[in-house]
């Protein structure tokens, strides 16, 4: 997966692509007034999770599980291409009707949105240079080194939490932090281990660089893993795809779709 292919201006709500299924009785009343249309909320920016190929179309584990999903369900769904930081007003807004999008479902999400069940879960982890000498991370350690985390994500509210005394910058977009880490314009960056394994893995620019410390899991920030969030009066939906999520972990669809992008199990 090239990361430079995922350079692209996006608007704040912009249709980049869509698939149809037959609709499924009991889809909401928000979802029922677009025409019988569910709307899903993707970055488009997140490989291996969600990304823009070469031509411009969707892909990704979000991408191919909400397609799932979707065919489970027995609904009509259209993907709409949407920047991070506007994702949960767009949502409340009525813009679309749900997020598949890698969002952890941390406490603080809990009070404007409703989620799922979890349907992958990944910690967030630190990683460095491969020449950096450095073993654990706490403030003390690096005290005199450039964090670098991405705008209105768990990471970043856990880093000012944790590390306030550390200078950090604020990334619009992951492939700009991954990037900064590759070049010197960072010492070290926090990011969900799963998203950046891809980076690490299998792109030229990740051989740079390696996690280090511990793994980071905590439910105040991170939440119990990556859920699918509708609004919080859109019960009959968030019902909808918690069964068809329970269907394709139980006919091996969501096995399938985990072996295409990791080579160990997600859920």
């Amino acid at each position: 997966m090239n990361i430079e292919n995922m350079k692209l201006a996006i608007s704040t709500v912009a249709a980049s692509v869509f698939f149809l299924f037959s609709q499924h009785s009991t889809a909401s009343a928000q979802t029922m007034d677009s025409g019988g249309v569910t709307r899903i909320a993707v970055e488009g920016i997140f490989p291996p999770f969600n990304y823009l190929d070469s031509n411009k179309q969707l892909q990704g584990f979000d991408v191919d599980i909400a397609k799932a999903l979707c065919e489970a369900a027995n609904l009509t769904c259209e993907f709409v291409v949407q920047e991070w930081d506007g994702m949960i007003p767009n949502l409340i807004a009525k813009r679309y009707d749900a997020i598949i999008s890698s969002m952890s479902m941390s406490a603080e999400r809990r009070e404007k949105v409703a989620f799922t069940q979890r349907y992958y879960d990944s910690p967030s982890v630190f990683i460095v240079p491969k020449g950096a000498d450095l073993k654990e991370v706490t403030p003390e350690s690096i005290k005199d080194l450039k964090l670098g985390v991405t705008l209105s994500t768990s990471q970043a509210s856990y880093a000012s939490e944790f590390y306030r005394s550390i200078d950090t910058v604020v990334f619009a977009e992951s492939p700009k932090l991954y990037e900064a880490l590759a070049s010197g314009a960072v010492d070290i960056i926090m990011e969900d281990k799963l998203a950046i394994y891809d980076w690490i893995s299998n792109t030229k620019a990740g051989t740079c660089c390696k996690f280090v410390g511990d793994d980071i899991k905590d439910p105040t920030y991170f939440g119990d893993g990556a859920g699918i969030a509708v609004r919080l009066d859109d019960e009959a939906l968030r019902k909808t795809f918690d069964l068809a999520l329970n269907k394709i972990k139980e006919d091996g669809t969501y096995d399938m779709i985990n072996a295409k992008y990791f080579p160990f199990s997600i859920q």
